[in-house]
């Protein structure tokens, strides 16, 4: 773990590029030393920093075929049987084939006489076409041949150098490359040849299935130098690239391998072909980790006015892929010269290679109504301003003050509406094709953006590249003369309204690492002041929003110092991706919401994060990208031509806190570690729900800290009205492999009748067997696993994947999936706790159904165990109807409670501490680590005592006149507001009333062994002002109530002088 942890700085996380730090028309030196040790290439200075040098050679070894010219002679002799080429015009057209059109020798090699009899032929009938068509243009001639086998490809088209074609011969030829042979997960990786004619207009791509060996263990796990790691080139390559590959590539991509394996991202090196015009880049990257690459480079350098005479593709067993361009100037091209472009193409290759089908880019130079890449990565990442509009509008605001959201059906009508609008009113394609409509907006827009955050040091210094001479040629209209040609351009209120966000866009980022030089996913800091007070009642403190090439994501918080869970949303099918694309934003801002109002008594504020993965990208990939992104805008850069210094408009340190959610559990060591990497001095805190072995982490399934809040409440109810645990009833949705699930059924002493769960339902009026659910609970299983002759005559268990189930009633269950899920409104017992489920699964569409036709309610009592399970509709209902109900946001904070304390002991411990007292020794948790978690659970245990009674007694002192929903609410807005109050105020600067709650606040385990004074000396002072004020409030009103005084406030800091 010390090795793994030793610090690396702000280089060892990031994606790597070299580029120059002196102006690139310097004599250029020579190349780094084929024994240099990783990394020197990013340590250069002055004239050490510019471009490596290499001989001018091919980089690989040609390839000979021996048999060429005897195989010239069958195809001729071919040619003349077969006869559709005139006999005295075929040895013209072979001689034509075999030394005018400059075909490498690996095609001669791989094609059998019979198939390059057939490409002949193909070209001498193209000859004829073009002739009958009067076209004396030999550029004309359409040349495409194909030919695809089960261990290799041929691909050869005719191509105008510097140009990417989108129709006639070769157009898709490299995406279907990338489609077909080099993203394809299922796939052996393919190695690519390609070679540009030097005689005629004509391109060769020779494929390769490759034969990889198995890959040895990575660099980082290495017990010492002379054993062999994934890095070792010469054991992790395919066979023929050794043979191919000359000296120099191999140390070359050794020392980019190197790289891959510790950074993130593309890794990007620049070499000058020596007594050349010549440029050639290698880019090295994780396979899987981007797609349609290959093509999307190609774009890049053609909208640049460069063409390639030679690329590689080459793959490693550990996982790594690498290309190598060889770029030369087109002699068409009206850029600047080629020095300037390929310094434009090495910086925009990360944007390629984080979006690298964006339909907005127009890969050519002047193409009509396209982009260059910068201003089409803006455009691409506003597809989804359909979150930042107002979608709902002044006529829903009005018939919103009409309707009483209390009554379901009103609420019912205002949630169909709601609904409505945000799906019809701004849709993707409409989005779309106001932007395709509108390029140069666009670009004025872009230029409004860049202006801000192109970083002044840069913008300066650049030499003029075509991305940058765009913004000297636009005029920089100031922001009301913007809005005025938006107005004055748009047809209709839909496309200006979509143009405005661009601008409202604009105005809001505070900071982004769209000009970092490398980068995994496009990252953005919001200033979240712009969403529509309608659809967002509750500002938010700060919102990131995260773009990569397979997936998207946001990140909300309710206040500076916050934390919660990252959750990543998948998706079974395209319906399920379009519905989750649309309503993304809106889940992440409710579940950050919830968080904020369950974080009433902790000093970190709510906040959530969500990862939208598409339908067959890898969830782990999307996740690294996501975080890695977000590090970009939380960790300064100070390493040139990798991570450098951004504009940031907020100007202050922001540290966020992640803990694990829905599909992430697995990632936080990932995601601690990689900001140990990046240098970043808080990687302890960054993450809660590590290892508890190898990170100290304190997971709340085995400690039961989740359930310990749930159970407070469930017990407080029990206890207020004078009930026997042993007689009560129970059903309970998330079964006994989840965390709540679990507990429950181990914590829990009733009759459980009812368990739901994600393999079906099972059910015993008399009770199911204790001790076989507790069995299920002790090995994580679901109740697919609970042995059937355990079920009482009329208990009975329908799985998902049953039909036509006959149940002991009689009734007939069609389908086991449905009955699943929707048999929480038909069950009936005293108590029901959902521990598990998805969100609204209880709404004001079916609230209803929870009353039977009597009107009483199936439940008497509902501990909202699982997140959001109840709308606030249906919770107020359900109240009405005279239901105990106590929501989410208090009866499952213990989760949260002890992810806050381990937050603590991240910031107040140094490394060799934090090591030595949390960290497992021998397998056993320290004597440290056993003491820290019960105060713990003492903490979770007294916060969940004194909540419950607060809200109780508030509903008593009512008289029941307001719901112990409201009461919730209001109880944990007043903590929030109480909180931010305290944080602002003076109180803070009293050192002695400081030290007196912070001694409260702080476990005393932890003090006991650091110290109050060495705790406060290490916490940053934004965290001790919210622990601070977190412990007043939440004591003060837990004691006074929400209702108290300015002389019980009084009264009650008298306590702590």
């Amino acid at each position: 773990i010390h090795s793994a942890l030793a610090p690396e700085g702000d280089q060892a996380g990031a994606p790597h590029l070299y580029v120059p730090n002196t102006p690139l028309h310097s004599t250029p030196c020579n190349g780094t030393p084929l024994g240099t040790p990783l990394g020197t290439p990013l340590g250069r200075t002055g004239s050490e920093a510019s471009l490596n040098k290499l001989t001018n050679e091919s980089g690989y070894r040609d390839t000979v075929y021996p048999g060429k010219e005897e195989q010239q002679r069958k195809v001729e002799a071919s040619l003349k049987k077969k006869g559709f080429v005139p006999v005295e015009l075929v040895k013209n057209e072979v001689d034509w084939f075999y030394s005018q059109l400059g075909i490498d020798d690996t095609y001669f090699k791989l094609e059998s006489v019979e198939t390059i009899c057939d490409h002949i032929i193909s070209l001498y009938a193209a000859k004829l076409l073009a002739y009958t068509k009067h076209e004396k243009d030999p550029s004309a001639l359409r040349i495409e041949l194909e030919k695809e086998q089960e261990r290799d490809a041929v691909f050869i088209h005719s191509s105008r150098a510097g140009v990417s074609v989108r129709e006639g011969p070769g157009a898709g030829v490299e995406a279907k490359i990338d489609a077909k042979y080099l993203d394809s997960p299922d796939s052996t990786p393919w190695r690519v040849e390609t070679y540009r004619s030097t005689s005629a207009d004509l391109r060769c791509y020779f494929l390769s299935s490759t034969s990889l060996p198995p890959s040895p263990p990575p660099l980082s796990t290495s017990a010492s130098a002379d054993k062999p790691t994934s890095t070792d080139i010469r054991l992790v390559s395919d066979p023929l690239f050794l043979e191919k590959a000359s000296d120099n590539t191999l140390a070359i991509y050794e020392r980019v391998l190197r790289h891959v394996e510790v950074r993130s991202g593309p890794v990007v090196e620049v070499y000058e072909v020596e007594g050349s015009r010549e440029r050639r880049i290698v880019v090295g990257y994780k396979r899987g980790t981007t797609k349609g690459f290959f093509s999307g480079l190609s774009a890049l350098y053609h909208f640049y006015g460069l063409y390639s005479t030679r690329k590689f593709v080459e793959h490693f067993s550990n996982g790594v892929s690498i290309i190598s361009l060889y770029l030369n100037q087109a002699a068409s091209s009206r850029g600047p010269p080629i020095e300037h472009s390929i310094l434009q193409v090495v910086r925009e290759i990360s944007l390629i290679y984080c979006l690298p089908e964006n339909p907005f880019f127009a890969g050519n130079p002047g193409s009509e109504g396209g982009h260059a890449v910068q201003e089409a990565t803006y455009a691409w990442k506003q597809i989804f301003a359909q979150h930042f509009c107002n979608r709902l509008g002044s006529a829903y605001e009005a018939l919103k003050t009409v309707l009483d959201e209390t009554d379901p059906a009103h609420a019912g009508v205002l949630n169909d509406i709601k609904r409505r609008f945000r799906e019809e009113t701004f849709t993707r394609q409409s989005i779309l094709e106001v932007i395709q409509a509108y390029p140069d907006l666009v670009r004025l827009l872009y230029t409004n953006f860049a202006m801000v955050h192109y970083p002044s040091g840069d913008a300066q210094q650049l030499v003029p590249t075509l991305s940058y001479q765009r913004l000297q040629e636009h005029h920089v209209l100031s922001d009301e003369e913007l809005y005025k040609k938006l107005r004055r351009t748009a047809k209709n209120s839909h496309e200006l309204q979509v143009l405005e966000a661009f601008l409202i866009f604009n105005k809001h980022v505070l900071k982004t690492n769209f000009y970092q030089p490398t980068k995994v996913a496009l990252s953005f800091r919001l200033d979240p002041a712009f969403l529509p007070s309608i659809e967002y009642p509750n500002m938010a403190f700060g919102m990131f929003f995260v773009l990569g090439s397979d997936f998207r994501g946001f990140h909300v918080r309710f206040r500076d110092v916050a934390r919660g869970g990252i959750r990543i949303l998948r998706s079974r099918d395209k319906e399920a991706y379009s519905i989750n694309q649309r309503t993304l934003f809106d889940e992440n801002y409710n579940l950050a919401s919830t968080q904020a109002l369950k974080n009433k008594d902790i000093p970190e504020g709510g906040a959530k994060g969500i990862i939208l993965p598409n339908l067959d990208a890898n969830p782990a990939l999307a996740f690294e990208s996501y975080v890695d992104a977000i590090l970009d805008l939380l960790i300064p850069g100070h390493t040139p031509g990798i991570k450098e210094p951004i504009v940031d408009l907020y100007e202050k340190e922001e540290i966020l806190f992640f803990g694990p959610d829905e599909g992430t559990a697995g990632y936080m060591d990932w995601a601690a570690l990689h900001a140990r990497a990046r240098g970043a001095s808080w990687w302890k805190s960054f993450t809660t729900g590590k290892s508890a072995e190898k990170l100290g982490g304190i997971p709340h399934d085995t400690y039961g800290m989740t359930s310990l809040s749930v159970r407070q409440y469930y017990v407080g109810i029990l206890k207020a009205l004078g009930l026997d645990e042993t007689q009560v009833t129970k059903t309970q949705t998330g079964g006994p492999d989840g965390d709540l699930g679990s507990n429950e059924i181990l914590l829990s002493k009733d009759r459980t009748t009812t368990i739901i769960d994600g393999s079906g339902v099972i059910h015993d009026p008399a009770g199911l067997d204790r001790d076989e659910l507790v069995r299920l609970a002790k090995a994580r299983v679901m109740i697919s696993n609970f042995q059937i002759s355990k079920l009482g005559k009329d208990g009975f268990r329908v799985l998902v994947d049953d039909s036509d189930v006959r149940l002991p009633s009689g009734e007939v269950v069609q389908d086991g999936a449905t009955f699943r899920n929707s048999y929480h409104l038909r069950a009936r017992s005293d108590v029901f706790i959902p521990c598990g489920g998805r969100p609204e699964a209880i709404n004001v569409s079916n609230v209803a159904q929870l009353f039977d036709n009597e009107g009483k309610p199936h439940f008497k009592y509902i501990v909202e165990g699982a997140n959001l399970f109840i709308t606030q509709q249906a919770r107020l209902f359900l109240e009405k109807k005279k239901v105990i109900l106590f929501r989410d946001s208090s009866a499952n904070k213990g989760g949260v409670t002890s992810s806050s304390l381990e937050v603590l002991a991240g910031l107040s411990l140094t490394d060799e501490e934090y090591l030595d007292l949390m960290l497992y020794h021998d397998g056993k948790p320290t004597d440290f680590y056993k003491a820290y978690v019960e105060n713990i659970q003492q903490i979770i245990t007294e916060n969940a005592k004194l909540e419950f009674q607060c809200i109780w007694k508030e509903h008593e002192r009512l008289k029941g006149a307001k719901a112990r929903t409201t009461i919730s609410d209001e109880l944990s807005q007043t903590l929030n507001n109480l909180q931010v109050e305290l944080e602002n105020s003076s109180l803070f600067d009293d050192a002695t009333r400081r030290k007196a709650v912070l001694a409260r606040a702080i476990p005393h385990t932890l003090v006991d062994r650091i110290g109050l004074d060495e705790i406060l000396k290490r916490l940053p002072e934004t965290y001790q002002r919210a622990l601070f004020s977190s412990y007043v409030a939440s004591r003060y009103i837990y004691k006074y109530g929400p209702a108290a005084s300015q002389v019980d406030f009084f009264l009650y800091l008298s306590t702590f002088l």
